[in-house]
Formats: C-alpha cells, sequence, structure tokens
C-alpha cells in the first residue's frame, strides 16, 4: 500500500508530518501503539488514516464533547463516514447512530469513557466487530498523570471483553513514568512507542515576575506589545477562577480591547457563541478557566497568557501548545507570583475525603449489599457521603483494586416509555411467541397519560424473563419507531468480594491514598513555581521534563549548551518569586467564631455526619463539597473567608483558636 497516496486521496495532505506514518504503519502492521505528539501536530490523523484502511469500526474514547464535535466535523468534511454518542444528542439521533454504525455505514465512532457504564449502550457495542480502539488523552489512565480519571483505568477490561485487537494510545503531555504506565496497561511494546520532539521552535516562553495589584496593568502593556508585533491577532489569557475570567475581561474591555470571558459556569449556549465567535475572529481575546481550550483547533494563536499560574507544568504545556499551530512565531507569557498558589492549593485539599465520610461509604456496602452484592447511584451517596463525584469514582476504583469490590454491570433504575402506536398494533407484528413475552413487558408499565414507566422489579419475579432480552426487545420496538424509550437513574452494581469489611482499619488505609495523592499534587505545583524560577532554558526543561532527549542532544550539537534563545532565561531575564507576595491579615476571632456558629446551626439537620474541623476549614477556605452545595452554603455570610490564606494555615488557625 502506498501510504502517500492514500493520504491525498482521503485527506489532500502532500505528506505526513512527524511520526505519523511510523504510528499508521504500526497500526496497519498489527501493532499496538503508544504515539506522543506535542499539541497541534497531527495526532488525531494517525487514527482518522487507519481507520479508512481497517475492515470494521474504530472505536474513539475522547474525554470532551467539544473535541468529539471537532474531529467529527473535520472527518465530515473530508467524506468519511463518522459520528459521536454523547449526552447532546436526542434519542432519535443516538438511535439513528446505532443504526448506522450497525449497517457498517459507519467507520469511526466517537464517545466518552462514560458511555460505557451505559447498560443499553454496552449492549449496543457487544454487538458490533471493532477493529481498533483509540484513547484520546490518554494520560488519563496514569495515577500518575496530571488529569487522572479513575473510569479509565477500566479501558484495558473493556477493550479485552469486546475482543478488540488493536489499540491507539494518543497524549501530548507524558512524563516518562506516565508513558511506561500506559503503555504497560494495553501491553504496548517499548519499540511501538512514537515520541517526536517536544521542542516547538515558534514559541517564545516568557516568565514575568509581578506583585498581585500590578498585574491587570501589566496584561495590559503585554497585549499592547503582541498588538505591535502582531496586529489585532488571536490571543487567550488563562485565568483561575471563573469570577476573575468576567472581571478581567471587564477590565480589558473598559480599556478598548476586544475581550470575552469564558467559563464553565455559563449556559451550552452561550459557550459555544463565544467560541464561535472566537474562531471567526469576531472576539480578539478570550480569558478563560482550563475549560476552554480542549479541542480548539485555531491554528493562528498568537499568544497565550496566563494571568494566574498554571495547576502544573503538564496543563502550562498543553494551554501554551494552542498558540502557533501555523508554526509561525507565537508569545507564551505568564504572570508570576505565589498569590495564586493559594487557590491552586485549595482545589486540591478539597478533592481530599474525610476518613468519616470513607468510613460511611465502606458502612454503606456493607450494610446495603444483598446476596454478595451492591448497588448505588453516584450523585446520591456522594451527597450522602460528603465525598465530590471525582473523588468518589476514585474511592470506588481503589476498593476494586483491593478486591473489596468488582464492578459487574451498570444499568438504568428508570426506564420510561412512550407508545408510537397502540399496544394491540403493536402486539400483531410479532408471532405468537415474542407477542406473549411483549405482553408480560407492557403488562409491568405503568402508563399515564403519555408515558409508562417499567417496573422491572415487578416483571424479574418471572424467573424466566432475562433483563438483557427485555432492553433488548425495547431497543428493536425504538428502534422501529413504535415506542420512545427513556432512560435514567444510571446505578452501578458491584460485587462485594469479602465478608465483612474492616470499616476501620480500611478507611484509614483509603484516607492515606488521598492524603499521599493530596501530597503529590501539592508536589506538582511546588515544580511548577521551580520551573519559572529556573536559571537556564525554558524550553530545554520543558522538552527534558517530557523525556525528548533528541532536542537536548540537538540543543548540545549546535551550541554545546542547552539554549533556545527565545525563552526569557535565554534573554538574561530570570525571576525571584520570593517575597512576590502580599501579606494577609486574618479577620478577628469573634469574626471566624461567628461565621462557624452560623455554619453548625444552618447544617445541624441536614446531615447524618458531624460537622468536623475539616468542614469548618473548608468553609473558611471557600471550598465546596456535595453537603454544602446541597445547602447552599456559598451563599452564606462566611463562606469563603480565609480564602487568601493558605489552607495549611487555615488548619493551624482554626486549632489554635478551637483550642481557647
Amino acid at each position: 500500500m502506498n501510504l502517500s497516496e492514500s493520504l491525498q486521496q482521503y485527506f489532500g495532505f502532500d505528506s505526513f508530518r512527524a511520526g505519523q506514518e511510523q504510528a499508521i504503519s504500526q497500526l496497519l502492521q498489527g501493532q499496538s501503539t503508544l504515539a506522543i505528539f506535542p499539541t497541534g501536530s497531527g495526532k488525531s490523523l494517525c487514527y482518522q488514516f487507519t481507520a479508512t484502511q481497517l475492515p470494521h469500526l474504530t472505536l474513539v474514547v475522547s474525554p470532551l464533547i467539544a473535541l468529539m464535535k471537532d474531529q467529527l466535523a473535520f472527518l465530515q468534511s473530508k467524506g468519511i463516514a463518522a459520528a459521536c454518542l454523547d449526552s447532546s444528542l436526542t434519542p432519535q439521533q443516538s438511535q439513528a447512530v446505532m443504526q448506522s454504525v450497525h449497517a457498517g455505514e459507519t467507520k469511526i465512532l466517537m464517545v466518552s469513557v462514560e458511555r460505557f457504564k451505559n447498560e443499553r449502550f454496552r449492549r449496543f457495542i457487544e454487538t458490533v466487530t471493532i477493529s481498533m480502539l483509540v484513547v484520546d488523552e490518554a494520560h488519563c489512565i496514569s495515577e500518575w498523570g496530571h488529569n487522572f480519571r479513575p473510569d479509565y483505568l477500566k479501558l484495558p477490561q473493556y477493550c479485552q471483553a469486546l475482543n478488540i485487537p488493536l489499540v491507539l494510545l494518543l497524549t501530548a503531555t507524558a512524563t516518562k513514568q506516565v508513558k511506561l504506565d500506559m503503555a504497560a496497561k494495553f501491553a504496548i511494546q517499548p519499540e511501538h512507542i512514537v515520541q517526536t520532539g517536544f521542542y516547538r521552535a515558534n514559541l517564545d516562553l516568557t516568565t514575568l515576575a509581578v506583585a498581585e495589584q500590578d498585574k491587570k496593568a501589566l496584561l495590559l502593556a503585554q497585549i499592547s506589545k503582541m498588538t505591535q508585533l502582531h496586529g489585532h491577532a488571536s490571543g487567550i489569557i488563562y485565568v483561575t477562577l471563573q469570577q476573575t475570567a468576567e472581571q478581567v475581561a471587564q477590565f480589558l474591555q473598559e480599556n478598548g480591547v476586544n475581550a470575552c470571558a469564558y467559563h464553565a459556569g455559563f449556559a451550552s449556549e452561550t459557550r459555544g457563541q463565544i467560541q464561535h465567535d472566537f474562531m471567526s475572529n469576531k472576539s480578539q481575546i478570550i480569558v478563560a478557566t482550563i475549560a476552554f481550550g480542549m479541542g480548539i483547533d485555531k491554528s493562528d494563536i498568537r499568544f497565550v497568557i496566563h494571568y494566574d499560574l498554571p495547576k502544573s507544568i503538564e496543563n502550562y504545556s498543553q494551554e501554551i501548545g494552542r498558540a502557533g499551530r501555523d508554526n509561525l512565531p507565537s508569545h507564551c507569557i505568564t504572570l508570576a507570583n505565589l498569590d495564586g498558589l493559594t487557590t491552586l492549593e485549595n482545589f486540591i485539599y478539597a478533592d481530599t475525603p474525610e476518613q468519616s465520610s470513607i468510613a460511611y461509604v465502606l458502612e454503606s456496602i456493607e450494610s446495603q449489599k444483598n446476596n454478595a452484592l451492591w448497588e448505588m447511584q453516584l450523585l446520591a451517596l456522594a451527597n450522602d457521603s460528603n465525598i465530590k463525584q471525582l473523588p468518589l469514582k476514585t474511592l470506588l476504583v481503589q476498593l476494586e483494586l483491593l478486591g473489596i469490590i468488582q464492578a459487574k454491570y451498570s444499568y438504568f433504575a428508570d426506564f420510561k416509555i412512550k407508545l408510537l402506536q397502540p399496544i394491540e398494533q403493536i402486539l400483531a407484528r410479532f408471532d405468537d411467541n415474542r407477542r406473549d413475552f411483549l405482553v408480560r413487558v407492557f403488562n409491568a408499565v405503568a402508563f399515564k397519560k403519555v408515558w409508562g414507566s417499567l417496573d422491572f422489579t415487578q416483571l424479574l419475579q418471572d424467573t424466566s424473563i432475562e433483563r438483557t432480552r427485555v432492553i433488548t426487545a425495547l431497543e428493536y420496538l425504538q428502534q422501529q419507531e413504535l415506542i420512545v424509550l427513556e432512560t435514567k437513574a444510571m446505578t452501578d452494581v458491584y460485587a462485594v468480594q469479602v465478608n465483612a469489611i474492616a470499616v476501620q482499619e480500611l478507611s484509614k488505609q483509603l484516607h492515606q491514598y488521598f492524603v499521599d495523592k493530596e501530597r503529590k499534587e501539592v508536589a506538582r505545583i511546588a515544580n511548577l513555581i521551580d520551573f519559572f524560577q529556573l536559571k537556564t532554558c525554558l524550553s530545554v526543561n520543558l522538552a527534558c521534563y517530557f523525556d525528548d532527549s533528541s532536542f537536548q542532544q540537538q540543543m548540545t550539537q549546535q551550541s554545546g549548551s542547552y539554549q533556545c534563545c527565545h525563552c526569557s532565561v535565554c534573554r538574561g531575564q530570570t525571576i525571584n518569586l520570593t517575597g512576590i507576595k502580599q501579606n494577609l491579615a486574618w479577620p478577628s476571632d469573634e469574626i471566624i467564631l461567628s461565621a462557624l456558629a452560623k455554619l453548625k446551626n444552618a447544617l445541624a439537620d441536614k446531615t447524618h455526619l458531624a460537622i468536623s474541623t475539616e468542614s469548618y476549614c473548608r468553609f473558611l477556605a471557600g471550598m465546596t463539597s456535595p453537603l454544602f452545595t446541597r445547602n447552599k452554603v456559598r451563599q452564606m455570610d462566611g463562606f469563603g473567608l480565609c480564602q487568601q490564606h493558605a489552607y495549611q494555615d487555615i488548619r493551624d488557625h482554626l486549632a489554635q483558636l478551637l483550642q481557647h
């Protein structure tokens, strides 16, 4: 096969970029591959091209809907049959996608990893022959990575269960440890890891030390400088908090800059319009939280400015990687001080569950198991245990790894049916055996005016009826446009692997796991601060952090030293952030104690869990939890009273206060 001819035929490109041809060739020879390419260097083409040459479906797991939508639009523009299943589709649209996949008309199907927990999707995908599994943003599978997502740990199991013979992992940001971890989970051989140079010569990296009160003025000056260099070019300004995005955007607008805020707090329609305006150059600058950027394929972004510190070196790399994808000179500027550390660290502390909350989950498993099976709904358990959903997912995965529980399957507790034809007409279409089965199904549906609820408990008392057959039948009726089927209340079922759970011992062990994870994340921030204060070339250090030894060798051969000559350090502009920090006073003891008393009174009858010292700390630090969110604690006086202080300082201050 002439790969270059096929590349021109399908995509209109004259040549492959670095690493693409090697990755594609390996895949076409049946060798599972890990591809680590810089942001914007064409990772997606590796699966898009390969999919056109494979006989069956290519299944792509992607972490964000926005990322899927952009790739889908590109594939459709090239005449390649692709689709995605996501929460934005209507039931009818989802059904159309599944029918197209079943018919072999769709070559590429994109889904989120959470889709595998969908009972109906699993029943569907088990009937489809899959040639290749693609995991985009594959660093999410590693606990050593910066965006670890517990559900990704299940992907090797899904791959095995579906008998998928070929795997492609894609990422832009992987340290050596993460790289080896990803490859091991899918048995990818070291020689099949394709890593191109991390270094991008067109990106100018600058770090500026600035006191917090001077940041807005310096930001304005930097934008003016960018305008002089690039004209009215596109740029992204990254901030940590949603309110900061709005405040900075408003400041820029007041100073004549065409800027717009973007964050996850906006309605999806609003976010879509803001993104559209930026892509079409109606908006020049987006002031955004990290909610903006994934899947944004705009080649002419001339500058990325970090108004607040990024979360980690990995996040920094991803975010600056959105600049200059057309390979023209672009600028990446960080306005650095230590004041933002508190906010970054507080996000980490907010995700660490208390030991009492972990114990509650363990006690729930023990008390609610039935015939060695435990059922749970994530949102309800998060609310009851006061653990955020992401760390709760992590907790459940850890329990699996410890052999305490084993994920069996997920199902929808709530099935609703709307008839599009009278039951008699529907039944008349089937032979006696199927008609009898459907009669028993419909008899278990309590119809009101339009919709009816299926009572599975009643239906499955007949042991001759299998749940899977019921779902398959209902899916078929929907395919034939005889009913409309809606499903809600996802319920996960686990097998409990031990007779009795040692709650105190195990909760202490698991709490320590989260504390260790907390320390690692705080250390990640410390590494970031060290990076910005380096006395040697930033570009070289960034490349070495991501294990790009080829760039280090290249720099040595060219100049005998490690210098890119287009970063602030190479220009002799090193910084020291010590002292670039505000001196903060504490609110009076009376104000703090009054706020905590109001919190205690407000939550007295709202939870079975004790209002712990840790809860008080989170309240003063302005950190949310399921308990706080459910009871609108954010609106109370005193919430975030000490949010400018480091979390550990709040702990220490509160410990002293409560002793008196």
